[in-house]
Parts: structure tokens; C-alpha cells; sequence
């Protein structure tokens, strides 16, 4: 295993927090909507969508960036986790410009979020665990 510095995997708890976060509102934001079409059928649901994306793409960028200051050894102990799929959320929606799919959108907040947010706070709760301080 390598090691990374205490600085390091100080910045990588904050980015995991920051990421728990960002899932909370996710959650909060969308509970009372009941499908994708409701991001399209009103002002507040395209502001709800345009809110969603940034999130989802904070979070997939958040992730690549945690995979890369752990030296690719945190991520693996939650193998149940798509992360290639969450990392390319990111790239998904940043690169999609105008052509957002709302139903990708809307599997992610209502599908998917439960099982990452479980992971982000298995990681929260283990990371000075799992990956060894220099």
C-alpha cells in the first residue's frame, strides 16, 4: 500500500463531507417530485434540474479527485459502487451542454443515491482506516 501525507487525506475527509452534502440536498431538493417531466413542466423544475446537474457533476468530479489523492485505494473497499459510472457523471453532463437527459438525471437522484451516500459515509467514518498516513 501507499502512503499519503495527513495534509492530504485531511483535504480528502473534507471532500467526502463535502460530497455528503451535496447528496443531502439532492434529496432534499427532489422528494417531492414524482417523475422526470417535472423538471420540464415548470420554472422551479428547470431550476431544480439546472441545481441537480450542478451536483451531480460536483459530486463526479469530487470522486475523481478522492480517487486520485488516495492513490486509487479508497474507492476499491466499496466495490458494490459503479465508480467509473460516477466519475463519468461528471463528464456526462458537463459535456452535454443543452442535451441533458432528464431521465439520466432522474435515475441518479432517485436510484442511485442511496447506495453512494451509504459508501460516502462508510468512507467518512473509515478513512484514516483504510488508507495508510505517510
Amino acid at each position: 500500500m501507499v502512503s499519503i501525507s495527513l495534509q492530504q487525506l485531511k483535504i480528502v475527509e473534507d471532500q467526502l463531507h463535502q460530497i455528503r452534502e451535496a447528496i443531502s440536498n439532492l434529496e432534499s431538493w427532489n422528494e417531492s417530485l414524482t417523475d422526470a417531466n417535472e423538471f420540464l413542466t415548470s420554472p422551479g423544475g428547470m431550476k431544480t434540474l439546472a441545481a441537480d446537474c450542478m451536483l451531480i457533476e460536483a459530486i463526479g468530479e469530487g470522486i475523481k479527485r478522492i480517487d486520485e489523492r488516495t492513490k486509487q485505494q479508497l474507492l476499491p473497499t466499496r466495490p458494490e459502487i459503479p465508480w467509473k459510472a460516477v466519475k463519468g457523471m461528471r463528464d456526462h453532463i458537463a459535456h452535454g451542454y443543452f442535451d441533458i437527459n432528464t431521465d439520466f438525471v432522474w435515475d441518479v437522484v432517485k436510484n442511485d443515491l442511496p447506495a453512494l451516500r451509504d459508501a460516502i459515509d462508510y468512507f467518512i467514518a473509515h478513512l484514516y482506516e483504510i488508507v495508510p498516513i505517510e
